[in-house]
């Protein structure tokens, strides 16, 4: 069954606090290659059936309008993945 995925971004201009605090925390555990770190969301939507570009548009439409807050955040990526 494909699946289309949605990546949601905060927007650049708002605080991460969550990023923020993964951030501070990845150099005590020894990863210090690391500058930033921002935090994101991923939903994942099940097709029954082929993902045709109508089925795509709605995704995308979808994902602007319900699934991100476009006050706050970006979609970042729409993409299907076959399994």
């Amino acid at each position: 069954m494909p699946r289309i995925v949605v990546d949601v971004m905060l927007k650049p201009e708002i605080l991460d606090p969550q990023g923020k605090a993964i951030a501070g925390a990845l150099p005590r555990l020894g990863f210090t290659s690391f500058e930033a770190v921002r935090q994101g969301k991923r939903f994942e939507l099940s097709v029954d059936g082929e993902v045709t570009e109508e089925i795509l548009a709605q995704a995308r439409e979808a994902a602007e309008t319900l699934v991100s807050n476009p006050v706050i955040e970006d979609v970042v990526n729409v993409e299907v993945v076959e399994d």
